[in-house]
């Protein structure tokens, strides 16, 4: 039962990823992180669709993942990984961009990428790209995810910008800012376990 939830979360934080990305940023080629980056210059570069770019930007790190967190976090990142990729790759052309406005999307993009990453880590995986060399300097250096995810992709951000556009390093700075501290609340949140119809709970 605890493994069906575990996947089930796993799945729905994916999705939720995928969705921020092809709705909300990726319209205005705005990475939410350093794997997405790197799906964006693929996609300015060779011309290939954001979703498969996705994949190959995380393909590299997986392999690192193996090694250092073994076969089953690696599985649930691959997993992972996989629904989001797909999310983006059939959600990108089926749904057209509804622009609003850019901040409002932003914020809008950056908490459900926040909330979909921050989902994956808790329950054993990550979203692959750079969240994975982030989750190693974090469980060595025991500093917060987030934090050491976002000094990680400023990196690829300036590249980005200097590529396409000297915009996105603010747009992208912003959802950054957006998202690593929704996966630290995530990260910290303590969930409560309570058994309303417990003895104790018949006696109040």
């Amino acid at each position: 039962m605890k493994t069906i939830e575990t996947y089930f979360f796993l799945l729905c934080g994916a999705i939720l990823q995928g969705l921020s990305m092809s709705l909300f940023l990726f319209p205005h080629s705005i990475p939410s992180g350093g794997g997405a980056g790197l799906a964006i210059l693929m996609n300015h570069f060779l011309h290939l669709p954001l979703g498969f770019a996705l994949w190959i930007a995380n393909a590299v790190f997986l392999i690192f993942a193996l090694n250092y967190f073994g076969f089953t976090w690696t599985f649930r990142t691959l997993l992972s990984v996989a629904v989001t990729s797909t999310t983006v790759s059939i959600i990108t052309p089926l749904i057209p961009h509804f622009h609003f406005h850019i901040l409002v999307e932003l914020f809008i993009g950056g908490i459900g990428f926040g909330l979909g990453v921050g989902i994956l880590i808790r329950k054993g995986a990550s979203s692959g790209g750079m969240v994975i060399p982030a989750l190693m300097i974090s469980s060595y250096r025991n500093w917060r995810p987030g934090k050491v995810m976002m000094v990680i992709n400023l990196i690829i951000f300036l590249i980005t910008s200097i590529v396409i556009d000297y915009k996105i390093v603010a747009y992208a700075i912003i959802c950054q800012l957006v998202s690593t501290n929704m996966i630290d609340l995530i990260h910290r949140f303590k969930f409560h376990k309570y058994k309303f119809l417990s003895p104790s709970w018949r006696k109040r």
